[in-house]
């Protein structure tokens, strides 16, 4: 019956989207795992971790545009979400270590043996386990999503107001993960991962299996968040983000509306953190640093806020765009051109890539009017 709710309510770019990331979960892998490295058709295994990342950044800009685009909070502090579901899989990657670290200690990670801590804190006790990982992946983020919004919503702070309380949330994150007394690895993070479920993360199949579900995830966040706003409680969001004073003088409880979404998406960048650690292969306090969230909500205005794929899309285009134009002469002036591309698409583009091209696209559509006939003179 969900399963019918949603086709039935998906546009034709949902389901090209959809076919086009069930395609390339199967074809990446299969040409990795499957083709000789001479081929043509071969595709590395840094290319394919390279193209999770980004994955996991759609992923990422769909949770956002399912916040801002439909609801309309312009959160400046999902990166602080996506960084708390990356260190709910590192922890777990580092429990797997045991006495392979560089201290041998099974129990602690090489970091604590450093800083001469005597015995393991108790928030690091059930992250052994990877269903209580992949528990604390969705539920730490969307705890504190709950908790914040519960007091912002209630408070009804709103625009701009609301975007610096979640940047200031971000950034205070950013400050306490760096002290090494809070038992994350500080500065340096956690990094030097060795299993996942038993299999070696350097492995060119755990690899593989890691952006095939990478792929899967996106499919499912995509769904979610279609489903969300193609909803009843979809309409009553879209309407808050129109006329948020209106819907209240409905009698809806517009605060309750807006946690639910908060708290959804939270927990769907949380699951983006999660994919991206084990395939980048560290995860550090600079993935609080309120510039990635600022980054975020730019893939989604560069794709189409409001659409879904195009906040995927974004994502993609502009973080392979980053890759290309940082590793030449164009390196040290990237955030110049990543602030004037987002100048250009707020003033000439407003609707974003997709939503410009759908335009476009209609406009060549519709037919031409048909010129009124001049009247006959008067006999």
């Amino acid at each position: 019956m969900i399963t019918r709710f949603l086709i039935a309510n998906m546009d034709r770019r949902g389901l090209v989207f959809l076919a086009l990331v069930a395609a390339i979960a199967v074809a990446v892998p299969a040409a990795n795992l499957l083709l000789p490295a001479g081929s043509p058709l071969h595709v590395s295994t840094a290319t394919m971790s390279l193209w999770g990342k980004y994955l996991c950044f759609a992923l990422l800009a769909i949770s956002l545009d399912l916040v801002w685009g439909y609801c309309g909070i312009l959160s400046l502090g999902h990166g602080a979400f996506f960084a708390l579901g990356g260190y709910a899989m590192g922890m777990y990657l580092m429990r797997q270590i045991g006495s392979r670290g560089v201290y041998g200690n099974p129990v602690l990670p090489d970091f604590m043996v450093f800083l001469n801590w005597q015995e393991l804190p108790w928030y690091w006790y059930g992250f052994s386990s990877f269903p209580f990982a992949m528990l604390m992946v969705l539920a730490v983020p969307g705890l504190l999503a709950f908790v914040f919004g519960w007091f912002a919503f209630r408070s009804r702070v709103t625009g701009v107001y609301l975007s610096i309380i979640t940047q200031a949330l971000t950034y205070a994150l950013l400050l306490a993960f760096f002290r090494n007394d809070m038992g994350f690895g500080g500065n340096n993070g956690l990094t030097d991962f060795k299993d996942i479920l038993g299999f070696s993360v350097q492995a060119q199949a755990t690899r593989a299996a890691l952006f095939a579900m990478t792929c899967v995830m996106l499919i499912a966040g995509f769904l979610i968040a279609r489903g969300i706003v193609s909803s009843k409680l979809g309409k009553v969001v879209i309407a808050i983000r129109d006329a948020e004073s209106r819907t209240r003088f409905l009698g809806y409880r517009v605060d309750r509306f807006k946690l639910f979404v908060f708290t959804v998406s939270a927990c769907m960048a949380g699951v983006a953190g999660a994919l991206y650690v084990p395939q980048v292969g560290i995860i550090n306090p600079g993935e609080f640093a309120p510039a990635n969230s600022i980054e975020t909500v730019i893939w989604v205005a560069v794709g189409g806020r409001g659409t879904l794929v195009g906040a995927a899309l974004g994502a993609v285009v502009v973080n392979w765009a980053k890759t290309v134009f940082t590793s030449g002469f164009m390196a040290p002036y990237w955030l110049f051109a990543l602030g004037a591309l987002f100048v250009f698409v707020t003033l000439f583009m407003p609707k974003g890539i997709l939503g410009t091209a759908q335009g476009w696209w209609e406009g060549r559509k519709r037919p031409a009017p048909v010129p009124a006939a001049e009247p006959a003179p008067a006999e």
